[in-house]
């Protein structure tokens, strides 16, 4: 078990009720994991911090098995005023059945937690239902894993996406989906040799493997507090999955360049290129104010030198100079198919109508994007989709209208990733991924 999943020993009930309030938030109010969760771990301890975490990702992976088990055990649903509790038997159950909580204090901690959200009235509800639980709990699981299949585990226009754009991938896809993500790093090569800090890591005893491509690239197999690595206050090493590391070495950007990142947040992005091309002149665009904090701390420590724009890519008026640029980095807003693994709330809150609102407004980026771009400038597209309608078709449609515009494929990643541009969840133990190199020429 791993230190995320040990009770925590905060005040009683705390960060069950914290958990319940997340999973609320995230399936009755439509907020995304990424926004509540850290809102919620600041009402706990630090200690229990990674355990509501845990919690939550568990709950969400497999969410329909969970409702098909309160399904059993409740006698009607739970609804309007009382909806929390809902979510707090799902928390409740994933002790049981994810995280080997002892019987105990699952059940002490959650009636605890059902009088921290203020329904006292229904501990016995509580108290009953999970006490069933632990009665039956073989035989459900039986029947649960029999009723829902690992791939009902994604909503159906997922499974049916998946199975019309990667059908003899498909299986292996919803796997790496279900999967707990490792963590990645980039070591900061401004601010130390890679094998010195490789060395580092060996001195710490931090076991890790070493990317054969991309060799500032190194993978912790372990469980990690980032904060705790040599000198990561000090900016020698991000987090950053490898699939996203390719970015800024396709963007190839060079010293002197005038390089904009045209959807920055959180910033990974625009450090790397920094970090390849420390003279050039990097404008960073990011419309939502909330993520410019995050960018500007992350910068701090890294040691980055570029200009945050809080505005719409769209509306370069305000805030362009009217200097074209030698590289764009473009990556664009998505579905985040491929990264499910890492946000599995994506799962119940992205819809397949969203996809057709996306595409345009990926296409209105890319078309204004282009425009900024000088002549044998490069353009990067890129998505954290695994949608051939947000990735391929989109190039396609916009090189049949684009005659300036031609496609650059570098046989180095083409080698590691041969699909087209696409990189599948799980391949390099990454994230799914998309790449278009696009080159402006006579057309």
């Amino acid at each position: 078990m791993t230190n995320e999943a040990t009770p925590p020993k905060s005040a009683k009930g705390a960060s069950r009720a914290v958990a319940a309030q997340v999973l609320f938030a995230v399936l009755d109010q439509g907020r995304s994991l990424a926004t509540v969760l850290p809102e919620a771990q600041a009402k706990v301890a630090p200690a229990d911090k990674g355990w509501v975490q845990a919690v939550c990702y568990e709950v969400l992976r497999e969410l329909p098995r969970y409702e098909w088990l309160l399904k059993q055990l409740l006698d009607k649903p739970l609804k309007k005023k009382v909806r929390i509790v809902h979510s707090l038997l799902l928390v409740g159950l994933c002790q049981f059945r994810g995280l080997g909580t002892p019987p105990h204090a699952v059940l002490a901690e959650t009636v605890e937690a059902t009088k921290r959200l203020k329904h006292k009235a229904l501990t016995g509800l509580v108290n009953g239902v999970l006490r069933s639980y632990q009665r039956q709990q073989n035989s459900l699981e039986t029947q649960v894993k029999q009723k829902i299949n690992d791939a009902e585990c994604f909503p159906r226009w997922i499974q049916q996406a998946l199975n019309d754009a990667w059908p003899e991938e498909r299986e292996n896809i919803l796997s790496a989906c279900q999967q707990r993500p490792p963590l990645w790093l980039r070591v900061n090569v401004r601010k130390v040799v890679l094998a010195d800090y490789l060395a580092l890591l060996k001195a710490h005893n931090i076991e890790y493997e070493q990317h054969p491509i991309l060799t500032a690239a190194i993978k912790l197999p372990k469980a990690t507090d980032v904060r705790g690595l040599p000198y990561f206050l000090d900016g020698y090493v991000s987090v950053q999955d490898i699939s996203a590391q390719w970015a800024a070495h396709l963007l190839q950007a060079k010293n002197q360049h005038r390089v904009l990142d045209a959807c920055a947040a959180p910033g990974g992005k625009t450090s790397h290129i920094f970090e390849l091309a420390p003279q050039a002149y990097i404008d960073a665009i990011e419309i939502e104010a909330s993520r410019i904090p995050r960018m500007e701390e992350n910068f701090a420590r890294l040691g980055v030198e570029a200009t945050i724009h809080c505005a719409d890519m769209l509306e370069s008026s305000t805030w362009w100079d009217g200097e074209l640029y030698d590289r764009i980095l473009l990556d664009a807003p998505c579905s985040a198919t491929g990264v499910i693994r890492r946000h599995p709330d994506i799962k119940w809150l992205r819809q397949a109508a969203d996809i057709d609102t996306l595409q345009h407004t990926q296409a209105d980026i890319l078309e204004h994007s282009w425009k900024l771009l000088k002549p044998l400038g490069r353009l990067v597209y890129a998505t954290c989709s695994i949608l051939p309608a947000e990735n391929e078709a989109q190039i396609n449609q916009f090189l049949s209208s684009h005659k300036d515009a031609l496609r650059i494929h570098e046989p180095v990643f083409n080698e590691r990733h041969p699909r087209s541009g696409q990189i599948l969840p799980g391949e390099d133990d990454g994230d799914g991924f998309y790449y278009a190199i696009l080159e402006k020429h006579e057309g």
